[in-house]
């Protein structure tokens, strides 16, 4: 080990001062909330009806972000990859949450979602409240679940590019 490199951590950062070493997630919280902000201009579009499943440039506005989320958390050589990952996709899903509800109206128009079966009778402020409470719920888990399988491909790798440099 030399000042330049930690060989616990493979960081290598060509400073003259020793190296620390990484803890946790290895990345600031703000820094892994704005790899999050990367998912929510779909989430405007797709809101807005801008932007519609299906088409090439819908999914490279699903997929660029989850690369980039994974360029850097191997880049910045974090402790755990599928952790922070992770991370970053439970934030996702609370900014997904919260740009759902915000469009909500916009989204839906004057044709909101409503319920059907024994609930299709309850009060429409009442129906609306459970819908964006399963929306949100759905968002949340949607970015959680889009964190762990990302994690899973970063944490793959990061095993790859451990062995490949020994």
């Amino acid at each position: 080990m030399n000042k330049f490199t930690d060989n616990d951590t493979g960081n290598s950062a060509g400073r003259t001062g020793p190296v620390r070493k990484q803890r946790g997630l290895g990345m600031p919280i703000i820094a892994l909330i704005g790899l999050a902000l990367l998912g929510i201009p779909r989430v405007v579009l797709h809101d807005l009806h801008l932007l519609h499943e299906g088409t090439v440039v819908n999914a490279v506005f699903v997929f660029v972000p989850l690369i980039v989320w994974i360029v850097v958390v191997l880049w910045r050589r974090v402790p755990n990859a599928f952790v922070t990952v992770l991370v970053i996709g439970a934030f996702y899903g609370v900014l997904l949450a919260l740009g759902h509800q915000l469009l909500w109206g916009i989204s839906f128009g004057d044709s909101p979602p409503r319920l059907g079966g024994n609930l299709a009778n309850l009060d429409p402020s009442i129906q609306e409240m459970i819908m964006r409470f399963f929306a949100a719920m759905s968002s949340l888990f949607t970015g959680v679940v889009v964190g762990a399988i990302t994690g899973l491909v970063a944490w793959g790798l990061q095993a790859i590019l451990r062995q490949i440099r020994g």
